[in-house]
């Protein structure tokens, strides 16, 4: 299938069908440098019979045949996406950042390839942000914090300065992460949990003060 770009912008399309996407693709519409043209779904092929927004979503073994002028954006909330994008990635996709206008991200901030700021979200000074994360609606990053790839922060989370998140972890909405604090790779922290200590990899907290509730078995 070949998509008809409308202009000279940067062509774009997003990994996945969902709300989420919809969502995404309402950010795009307020960045000038690029234009969507379509969607990709992974799962549900019969998806790919239908259009979103008005725009066609093609199946993921098409993705090779778009060529290398086309960029992407992974619009799959969870951290499970790691799979869909290193899927697209070895069809020869390669992958935009995408920071909304309403957002503040320091100049002093690196974003990694493929990192989606949402409007409203604050990102201090000094912070690195790895590949493919997603920092949702009114969250706070502080100073001097590390995040790590594919790492999903939820609306409203407040992380404060010098922590570190680490690879594939998700911070639930509302979620308070004090100064300093260490999250290992692959853990959640509940919605609205206040995190006073270093949590261990691979494991869920909830709570105030976070506690361990759950191992996860990866």
């Amino acid at each position: 299938m070949r998509l008809k770009p409308k202009s000279k912008k940067e062509k774009l399309i997003i990994l996945g069908a969902s709300l989420f996407a919809v969502e995404v693709a309402d950010y795009i519409s307020r960045i000038d440098d690029y234009e969507l043209v379509g969607f990709v779904e992974g799962i549900q092929r019969e998806r790919c019979h239908e259009t979103l927004l008005g725009l066609p979503v093609i199946w993921i073994d098409d993705v090779a045949k778009l060529g290398s002028s086309y960029k992407a954006v992974c619009a799959v909330g969870t951290t499970k996406r790691k799979h869909f994008i290193q899927q697209a990635v070895s069809l020869g996709l390669e992958f935009a950042t995408i920071v909304h206008p309403g957002a503040q991200v320091s100049c002093t901030t690196k974003l990694g390839n493929g990192t989606i700021v949402s409007p409203g979200a604050v990102v201090a000074a000094s912070t690195t942000i790895g590949c493919h994360a997603i920092l949702n609606r009114g969250c706070l990053i502080g100073h001097h914090v590390e995040i790590g790839d594919y790492v999903t922060i939820s609306p409203g989370a407040n992380i404060a300065g010098k922590s570190r998140i680490g690879d594939l972890c998700y911070v639930g909405m509302g979620a308070v992460i004090l100064d300093g604090i260490s999250v290992g790779n692959r853990s959640v922290v509940g919605a609205g949990s206040v995190v006073t200590k270093d949590v261990p990899c691979s494991v869920q907290v909830l709570g105030i003060p976070a506690y361990i509730s759950k191992e996860i078995r990866e």
